[in-house]
């Protein structure tokens, strides 16, 4: 006997469709009308589709991949290399992952100051002045561009004291449109120099409270500069693909093998104009906002490189300002290489072992000035060590908690790390 739930399930749509056509009136050649049900039996036999759906169970078509057996494909494609191809399912979704954009808002509300907060700002220098009065021959433009290295971290500058937290948020907006504005005019170095100096804000804690805001406000900055670069690499990045006959856009997916070598160099230069950065911190920022770009020199050197900024991070003496660079590594690198980890557990662990500084004299005199207790300074961790754990946390086996854990209460037995760890493994 044939089984009674296949001619249900696989006429239910045809039924509807076909009843809509019936309803207008279907006669017959002699002019009867056709009852509706013999009109979807008549279409349903017909349908090609019935054909192919016979023998199988319909319940089973309609149903999805177990999600173990999802989850076994996606790490096996995972291990082959073909990540890309699962598009968002294997890459860092917003399902099972909260971006970074939806902690912003309530990161601005929570940490505010009432305090006055300092900021440097930027005067043009000559050569740049001399940019922005017209077109230029490409000799003056190598000139001028050659002026402002020399200017590059000395002079034109200025502090803005006595600043409130609206007119420091109105600045740091202002910085922002000034760097992209002098991107657009074609003033490459001016627009490094902003991203410079914002990073440069990050290493100052006058204002403690305020920290977490304005690590915000700054790698916001940070981020539009990488994409600035990123973009225009991808501009001079033309590709001749088989068969065409003008160059054309690189793919999505595209290797280094298929980017010309004068974009390459290109992307070579900036790297080494950070490189040249002499303060730490400014150097490992930048350098992290543009991490993206090593994508045009060689496969897996954004691994590399991340593990080589994490071990930078131990150069950062201040406990919060390390933290702080270690999440924003920890965001870039789920953006440009969410499968690797190596990166992770090296910051965290090295967090874990700065712990220890928080009761040091230079952040118990730092306190003391601030008029801080010392439960009010470890609030302002949660949302960087929220950040790392989450990446930990995501995609990870049960053996990552057990080890973050055990690690934790040889070395940071506090409710800051406990609470950070429930935020981030969310009960299944």
């Amino acid at each position: 006997m044939e089984d009674p739930l296949k001619p249900i399930s696989v006429s239910r749509g045809k039924v509807m469709t076909t009843s809509r056509r019936a309803s207008t009136g279907t006669t017959s050649s002699s002019g009867t009308t056709t009852p509706r049900n013999a009109t979807a039996a008549a279409t349903l036999a017909l349908d090609p589709l019935n054909s192919v759906l016979e023998g199988m169970d319909p319940l089973s078509q309609m149903a999805e991949m177990d999600p173990l057996s999802q989850m076994s494909l996606e790490l096996t494609m995972e291990k082959k290399g073909f990540g890309a191809s699962l598009g968002k399912k294997v890459v860092m979704t917003e399902e099972s992952f909260e971006p970074w954009r939806s902690k912003k808002a309530a990161i601005l509300a929570r940490y505010t100051t009432s305090e006055r907060l300092t900021l440097t700002s930027f005067d043009l220098s000559p050569a740049e002045k001399a940019a922005l009065q017209g077109p230029a021959s490409v000799t003056d433009k190598v000139k001028n561009r050659l002026e402002q290295l020399d200017d590059f971290e000395e002079g034109s500058l200025k502090e803005m004291l006595n600043l409130s937290q609206q007119e420091y948020v109105s600045r740091i907006d202002e910085l922002s449109h000034q760097l992209q504005s002098a991107w657009q005019q074609d003033q490459r170095v001016r627009s490094l120099k902003i991203a410079i100096q914002c990073s440069k804000l990050l290493v100052d804690t006058s204002v403690i409270q305020f920290y977490p805001s304005k690590f915000v406000l700054v790698t916001d900055v940070l981020d539009t500069f990488g994409q600035l670069v990123y973009g225009r690499l991808l501009e001079m990045a033309q590709y001749m693909a088989p068969g065409a006959v003008v160059p054309g856009r690189l793919p999505d997916d595209f290797t280094p093998n298929q980017v010309p070598e004068s974009a390459k160099e290109t992307c070579r230069n900036w790297f080494f104009k950070i490189a040249s950065i002499r303060e730490l911190t400014p150097r490992l920022y930048v350098e992290a906002a543009v991490l993206k770009c090593y994508k045009f020199l060689q496969e897996n050197e954004h691994q590399e490189a991340l593990l080589r900024l994490a071990h930078m991070t131990r150069g950062i003496g201040d406990p919060l300002v390390s933290l702080y660079a270690r999440s924003y590594l920890c965001r870039v690198g789920m953006s440009v290489a969410p499968i690797y980890k190596d990166h992770l557990t090296l910051s965290f662990k090295d967090f874990l072992k700065c712990y220890s500084q928080v009761q040091s004299d230079t952040v118990q005199n730092t306190l003391a000035l601030q008029k801080m207790e010392m439960q009010s300074y470890l609030q302002l961790y949660s949302p960087g060590l929220d950040w790392i754990l989450q990446c930990m946390a995501h995609r990870s086996s049960e053996s990552i908690l057990n080890d973050i854990l055990i690690d934790g209460r040889k070395q940071c037995n506090s409710a800051l790390l406990l609470n950070s760890i429930m935020t981030a493994f969310k009960p299944e």
